[in-house]
């Protein structure tokens, strides 16, 4: 019996140093394999920040901006090789270290020196950014359309991670003019939470101290085409009216508020979506006839006031309530209703978003048509832009364009950056 046992033993033990060993090895292949990725990995940093400060990487690449805006053909094709190689990105726990010593951090971005002129200073504007993910991408974001004058909110989701709220909340902390959002929601696609967020900015956004003229939304993919100079004369030229789209709705589309929908779970990369029901929904209130556009506006304080206060928007908003993206019609509907500041008649032409400068967005079935191919990739028909479109964005007239991934292409928006910069110094220098 006792040599039985000693062999049982004898046995338990020599599996248990295989597999010891086996895992072992296994470690020590994966820490082969990110010794070796590292090493032919690239880190493109943003347009002015030092890799000493990322304190990620050596691995940096000289990009010509300037070359690639002018189509270069041998720039190009540089940028496509090495966008090509394993691309190496600050994450939300580098940005938590950035922005640990907020006067340090705020200097070596310059968030103390932004070039301002008066024209910009009497006309201050106001942002929502509703985020998720991607905190440095984010920053970024912040970064480029950054004056000290203007105000921003930012709204982060619930869902984030820890660390990616922690950072955001680190941004507001070190960040003049820079603030979280009152009241935070858990965000789903499609949902009603989505427009509560951006509602909730613009409620404190009306409480600031800021006396702002014009409130636009990004989301953490968007980045701006024009500088902040830019943007003001063609903002003081729409002469307290509205920037954003307004169409009426095919039989497709108005499938989506003509039945009730309920947030369910579903197996596939949201998780939780509005799905229709057989129930279909009363008549709008007040006799609103609606019209649908996207998520994304240019609205006046006149006309963010008013609907603050407003019985019928807030009908209108619990109206929308069970519908699909009510984000996409609530908008669009609200601009058209008489009476409202800034209002467009329901007679007049559709607004397409080729008419509207808010986002310039590129759809896959749409190229080759209405605009050159995409150079990046593509996410539910929606093109990701890349490096070969600098010039193209920047010329097209829109004031932002979505969407960017640092991990699809980052010299694009270093190069963004880069542009966006130069257009700063340029008015600083001859208005």
């Amino acid at each position: 019996m006792k040599i039985r046992c000693a062999h049982y033993i004898h046995r338990v033990r020599h599996r248990c140093f295989l597999l010891s060993l086996s895992l072992l090895l296994v470690c020590l292949l994966k820490l082969v394999y990110i010794k070796g990725t590292v090493r032919g990995s690239v880190y493109i940093e943003p347009y002015g920040i030092t890799l000493s400060l990322s304190r990620i990487h050596n691995h940096g690449y000289d990009v010509n901006c300037t070359a690639i805006y002018e189509l270069d053909p041998v720039e190009i094709g540089k940028a496509q090789v090495i966008k090509r190689k394993v691309m190496v990105d600050m994450d939300d726990d580098n940005m938590i270290s950035l922005t640990s010593d907020c006067q340090t951090f705020i200097k070596t971005r310059g968030y103390n020196a932004v070039p301002v002129l008066d024209a910009e200073r009497s006309f201050p504007l106001a942002y929502t950014l509703v985020v998720h993910k991607n905190a440095p991408m984010v920053e970024r974001i912040l970064h480029a359309i950054y004056a000290p004058h203007n105000i921003y909110c930012i709204h982060y989701d619930l869902k984030s991670s820890p660390a990616f709220i922690q950072a955001i909340i680190n941004l507001a902390q070190c960040i003049p003019h820079v603030f979280i959002a009152s009241k935070v929601e858990s965000v789903e696609y499609a949902h009603i939470s989505r427009l509560n967020a951006d509602l909730n900015c613009l409620s404190d956004l009306l409480r600031s101290e800021v006396r702002w003229n014009y409130v636009i939304n990004l989301c953490g993919q968007d980045f701006p085409l024009k500088s902040n100079y830019e943007l003001v004369l063609e903002l003081k030229q729409l002469n307290g009216s509205n920037m954003l789209e307004s169409s009426r709705p095919s039989e497709l589309k108005k499938q989506r508020f003509s039945f009730q929908h309920e947030l369910k779970s579903v197996p596939y990369e949201y998780h939780r979506i509005p799905v229709k029901t057989t129930v279909a929904k009363d008549v709008p209130p007040h006799g609103i006839e609606v019209f649908i556009g996207s998520a994304y506006f240019v609205l006046s304080w006149d006309f963010v006031n008013f609907i603050s206060s407003s019985q019928v928007a807030k009908d209108f908003l619990a109206w929308s309530a069970d519908t699909y993206s009510p984000d996409e019609h609530f908008w669009a509907t609200l601009v058209r209703v008489p009476g409202v500041p800034g209002h467009i008649p329901r007679s007049e032409a559709d607004i397409t978003d080729l008419r509207s400068k808010t986002r310039l967005v590129k759809w896959n079935y749409l190229e080759g048509v209405l605009y050159p191919a995409c150079t990046g990739t593509h996410m539910r028909s929606v093109c990701i832009y890349g490096v070969a479109e600098l010039r193209w964005l920047l010329n097209y007239g829109h004031w932002f364009a979505n969407k960017f991934d640092p991990k699809v292409d980052p010299i694009l928006i270093k190069c963004l950056e880069e542009k966006l910069m130069e257009k700063r110094q340029y008015a600083q220098k001859w208005y």
